[in-house]
């Protein structure tokens, strides 16, 4: 019991072991993978990071020229980034801010890609499809 008589008086004259989190923002590390970005401009609404996204967060719709992103179905893995021709996605060292309610990053062009910059896929656009429960996928 001593001890532990001990340990306490100390905690309370010393500093903080924790930061207070709302208050006292941690920079981002260097090549953290944060808050995902697409730089429209460059982009040509190809569809591979929509393809190759493994939680199929990226819809991409040609016709209404844009790209969306649900950040709280993307584990931030990085790989659309990685297989994206034209260098236009990036991730942010900061984080995803908390937030009340969700809310899906949805980026519209203003024109469609010139026919030269398309890359021709011969795979079918990916639409997230619902997952069947019962169904075994291993």
């Amino acid at each position: 019991m001593p001890g532990m008589i001990k340990n306490v008086l100390k905690n309370f004259i010393s500093k903080s072991a924790t930061r207070p989190y709302p208050i006292e923002v941690r920079p981002g590390f260097k090549d953290a993978r944060g808050e995902l970005t697409n730089q429209m401009s460059k982009c040509t609404l190809c569809t591979l990071c929509a393809k190759k996204c493994p939680t199929q967060c990226i819809t991409v719709l040609r016709k209404e020229l844009t790209w969306e992103v649900d950040p709280f179905t993307c584990v931030y893995c990085g790989i659309c980034v990685d297989v994206c021709p034209q260098n236009c996605l990036s991730h942010s060292t900061e984080h995803k801010k908390p937030a009340r309610t969700k809310t899906k990053l949805i980026l519209k062009q203003e024109k469609p890609p010139a026919p030269e910059e398309i890359i021709k896929t011969d795979e079918k656009p990916v639409v997230p499809e619902k997952i069947d429960p019962g169904h075994d996928y291993h």
